[in-house]
């Protein structure tokens, strides 16, 4: 079942902040932890950007991170780990080495260049500062999904991109929550119509209560993309409040790829640079394989479900041509 917000913020000690620019067609999001948080990540795009990345396998040896960055941008948008990690260092924060401490901060990027976007940024890109305005920005409770954040300047094959997020609970207790920026090279819908394909683990009808459509044909999984040359990324994370080892997070990032995958169609392709970290704050002990065993199944759930939210909540960019939105088309629930 659902967390009370159904959102990344049920997990206790997690904030998230946005930075958005309309005109821009871009923005980021920040994760940050109360408290360091063991963490992990996987990459399986083939066109992948990233910043601190490596240091999330679990041979390496910092074990936790303040935050985590999502941004639009490219690899411009690799400037917005900057901003959070100086919000962070004025607080305080960071890995103690010496006498200084270094805030540990990885982040992902998405490609939203060719949105329609003004990208006429002048010599330094934005990023920075809309990294530090995201650390600023962050808060607990409910926050908003769809055209926000690094889900900015989102799309996808069939409708707009946004930002999603989904949440969960396991028998034990153990609550997991995911927040995916959607960039897709693929589709999140299947074919044009109203239909996610995270249907089946559709909740409360968070993304609308369409289903899946009444009979498959061989047209509704014909491949679909956003175009050969563009490249994509959908970029997210996964966050319990288990405690589990640098191993055991890297698990749980591989098994939200599972759930990337059944949300989209298709996923992972060379032109996507599909990223998800993975975080545990640690405050409630797991009892045995059986428990972390749900906990993996859940982090698939959630992630797919987070695709689909992100997708049904984006509104299209006030600019030229831009992509519709899935509620541009499809305005109300099925009955």
């Amino acid at each position: 079942m659902a967390a009370p917000l159904n959102l990344l913020t049920d997990i206790e000690g997690v904030a998230v902040g946005h930075a958005t620019d309309l005109a821009l067609g871009s923005g980021v999001t920040a994760i940050v932890f109360d408290e360091p948080a063991v963490a992990s990540g996987s990459v399986l795009g083939g066109a992948p950007g990233g910043r601190d990345t490596a240091l999330l396998d679990p041979s390496m040896t910092v074990q936790a991170v303040d935050a985590f960055v999502l941004s639009g941008g490219s690899a411009f948008g690799l400037d917005a780990a900057g901003g959070v990690q100086a919000g962070l260092r004025e607080i305080g924060r960071g890995f103690q080495v010496g006498n200084v401490r270094v805030p540990i901060v990885p982040q992902a990027i998405l490609m939203d260049l060719l949105n329609g976007g003004n990208k006429d940024w002048g010599r330094h890109s934005p990023y920075r500062e809309m990294g530090y305005d995201a650390f600023k920005a962050t808060a607990k409770g409910a926050f908003t999904l769809g055209t926000i954040g690094a889900g900015t300047g989102a799309s996808t094959a069939t409708f707009k991109g946004g930002l999603g997020s989904a949440s969960a609970r396991t028998s034990a207790g153990h609550t997991i929550a995911a927040l995916l920026a959607v960039n897709a090279m693929g589709s999140a819908t299947v074919a044009g119509g109203p239909h996610f394909w995270a249907a089946p683990f559709e909740q409360n009808e968070e993304f609308g209560g369409f289903g899946l459509p009444q009979k498959f044909t061989e047209s509704h999984s014909a491949l679909r993309l956003k175009g050969v040359n563009l490249k994509a990324t959908t970029i997210g994370v996964v966050v319990t409040d288990a405690v589990l080892t640098k191993a055991q997070a890297h698990r749980l990032s591989i098994m939200a790829h599972d759930g990337l995958a059944r949300a989209v169609l298709p996923a992972h392709l060379p032109g996507d640079g599909d990223t998800i970290f993975s975080a545990a704050t640690g405050t409630k002990p797991l009892d045995d394989m059986t428990a972390f065993a749900e906990l993996c199944h859940l982090a698939t759930i959630v992630t797919a479900r987070a695709v689909a939210r992100g997708v049904y909540e984006a509104t299209a960019l006030p600019v030229p041509k831009a992509q519709a939105a899935w509620r541009d088309k499809f305005d109300s629930p099925a009955k």
